[in-house]
């Protein structure tokens, strides 16, 4: 991609951040959305809870990407949380697919975050980009999420809906809160460890946003996982063996209902899902497998 202006919702977090620092370490410029008063010519204001965003700030993007959203497993699932996981999302993508309609020039594209989450359970069944949303909190969450960014879509902005995995990352996410676990030998499955886990390394999820940010003839829903899903059963062997360190405990699904409410269901629910739209436009994964991700991070 030629040198860009890009926005970036969402660059505080353990994405947002990985892609703002590798666009402008290759020399593309980065305009940060910032809830706060903006400190240089390199943020825009705006709250994304109240549906504002300060479009004049955006002028020139070549693309917006928003990643911005309250942390789905950052804290117990009250009626309360639930309700902030879905306004940070819903209403602020709302707010950004309204002012991009508005803007002229528009931007080529928009990458309006999703996740997996949008098919639920899907048991020992794989499933890729053709398949329909599943039942629960976050596939209703998902829908709504990219249903919000239809105004951008319908002004012919090209609007790309990456379907993220879990980010195998050291620094934040689910594996921000395994590495420490595993370090101090405390690691291991979570119920039966049958369930799958859709993982994708931080390295390939940054480049998997830029394939589709760059690729002006994708658009739609693209899931952002490695091609081999595993169980948490093997997830967390390998954790042991690339950490030198044994993987005896497991939690009992009992014990992760009482500890984590109606979120255990999906820390023990299974999502065996497929990158098929990506690898069919032509992205390689550069750490495909688990250890290697394990190991990048």
């Amino acid at each position: 991609m030629e040198r860009s202006r890009v926005a970036v919702a969402g660059a505080s977090g353990l994405i947002g951040g990985a892609l703002a620092r590798s666009l402008a370490a290759d020399g593309h410029e980065v305009v940060r959305l910032v809830r706060r008063a903006p400190r240089s010519p390199g943020e825009v204001w705006w709250d994304p809870e109240r549906g504002q965003v300060d479009a004049a700030g955006l002028a020139g993007c070549d693309a917006v990407v928003n990643l911005a959203g309250a942390g789905v497993g950052d804290r117990r699932w009250t009626a309360a949380y639930k309700d902030r996981i879905r306004r940070s999302r819903v209403l602020g993508t709302t707010a950004l697919a309204g002012a991009l309609a508005r803007l002229e020039p528009r931007p080529r594209v928009f990458v309006s975050g999703s996740a997996i989450g949008y098919y639920g359970e899907t048991g020992v069944r794989a499933v890729d980009e053709s398949a329909p949303p599943g039942k629960g909190f976050l596939p209703a969450l998902c829908v709504e999420w990219e249903a919000a960014a239809a105004p951008a879509r319908e002004a012919g902005v090209r609007t790309v809906f990456p379907r993220t995995g879990l980010v195998v990352a050291r620094g934040g996410g689910a594996w921000g809160r395994l590495f420490p676990l595993f370090r101090a030998g405390l690691g291991g499955r979570l119920g039966d460890g049958r369930q799958y886990w859709s993982f994708i390394a931080l390295h390939d999820e940054v480049a998997a946003i830029r394939h589709l940010m760059d690729r002006d003839d994708l658009s739609g829903p693209f899931n952002l996982t490695a091609p081999r899903p595993l169980t948490n059963r093997e997830i967390t062997a390998a954790m042991g063996r690339v950490l030198h360190r044994p993987a005896p405990f497991a939690v009992p699904a009992p014990v992760l209902r009482a500890v984590l409410g109606e979120m255990a269901g999906d820390v023990l629910g299974s999502a065996r899902v497929l990158p098929a739209r990506l690898l069919e436009s032509g992205f390689r994964f550069t750490f495909p497998e688990i250890e290697e991700a394990i190991r990048a991070a």
